[in-house]
């Protein structure tokens, strides 16, 4: 990352304040052009990046169709057990 850039985190939060809807805390990593945005700010793969993130725990990513959706810690839906809905 470049020194004089903000770091990861910051860039992130500003882009769910801005690029995110009213009735989510998230933001689609494709749809909302946050991927576009990153690649051209920081010049890097922006999949790379936000899973180093999550695995860090400073993001969380769920995946959906066409990407992934990001939140900040804590504030991505609960993650559902797979057999939940088959049992349901």
């Amino acid at each position: 990352m470049n020194e004089d850039k903000m770091d990861y985190v910051d860039f992130i939060k500003l882009s769910i304040t801005k690029l995110g809807r009213q009735d989510s805390k998230g933001i689609h990593s494709v749809f909302s052009g946050f991927n576009e945005a990153f690649r051209e700010y920081y010049n890097e793969d922006p999949v790379q990046v936000t899973r180093m993130l999550a695995q860090e725990g400073k993001i969380e990513l769920q995946f959906r169709r066409g990407g992934a959706m990001i939140y900040l810690p804590g504030e991505g839906p609960p993650k559902r057990n797979p057999l939940d809905k088959v049992f349901s």
